[in-house]
């Protein structure tokens, strides 16, 4: 395959390089930003498909946030490519912020008196996927199921995660989207001026060569400087 690695990684490194990425964040964020400025699309839809991105990470669709970015771009009308960039957006680092807001804003649009603690969170989604395989193996081998923990979990912990995810989730994407925008709109411009010097550049050296071989077709004929005819002489 053309883009396969010639070493397959360890498992211990892409864990590591989830976490703390070949380069470290800031070398991650610019390679992001490089990207999203050079996409070939309007600076209006590559923003929406920020806003898209950012949205999507502060929800519990783990797994999920590709598909979910992708879908919220394309209803509204964003570049799908600057949705799954902007996904990078929630990462390890942010992830607590996230998730604190929008858990927080959960509980109380839904007037929840339970609180799970931020710590507690991941692992409340790891037992949860682990019962949901339990109860798929038992049912595909006639064993006993349990539910009772998933609906906890989704009552107490994923419903108000996903529900308070909306407000956090628009104004800070609607942040991110209309950040960008302006220096979407500055680097096409700048980017597209380069291209009209560039290609301004290339006709004029065009020009020279070409008047260099007219100048050097008339003299291998005979001609002069001044324009005398060879005929005269």
């Amino acid at each position: 395959m053309v883009f396969k690695r010639r070493e397959s990684r360890p498992w211990s490194r892409v864990v590591l390089e989830f976490f703390w990425p070949r380069g470290g964040w800031k070398r991650a964020s610019s390679y992001i930003l490089h990207r999203l400025r050079r996409l070939p699309d309007s600076p209006e839809r590559i923003a929406r498909g920020v806003f898209a991105g950012v949205f999507v990470s502060f929800t519990p669709l783990f797994g999920f946030h590709f598909l979910s970015a992708a879908a919220v771009a394309w209803l509204y009308r964003g570049n799908i490519i600057a949705a799954l960039l902007a996904t990078f957006v929630g990462n390890p680092i942010t992830f607590p912020i996230f998730a604190t807001m929008s858990l927080e804003t959960g509980y109380w649009l839904l007037g929840a008196d339970y609180r799970l603690p931020l710590s507690a969170v991941m692992p409340a989604f790891g037992e949860a996927g682990a019962q949901i395989s339990r109860n798929f193996m038992g049912l595909l081998h006639g064993a006993p199921t349990e539910w009772g923990s998933l609906h906890v979990f989704f009552t107490k912990v994923y419903l108000p995660y996903l529900v308070g995810a909306i407000i956090p989730g628009t104004i800070v994407g609607l942040m991110f989207q209309y950040a960008s925008l302006p220096l979407i709109r500055a680097y096409q411009r700048l980017r597209s001026r380069k291209t009209i010097e560039r290609v301004e550049r290339r006709r004029a050296a065009q020009r020279i060569a070409m008047g260099n071989a007219e100048a050097a077709d008339w003299q291998s004929l005979g001609g002069t400087d001044d324009g005398e005819d060879p005929d005269k002489t």
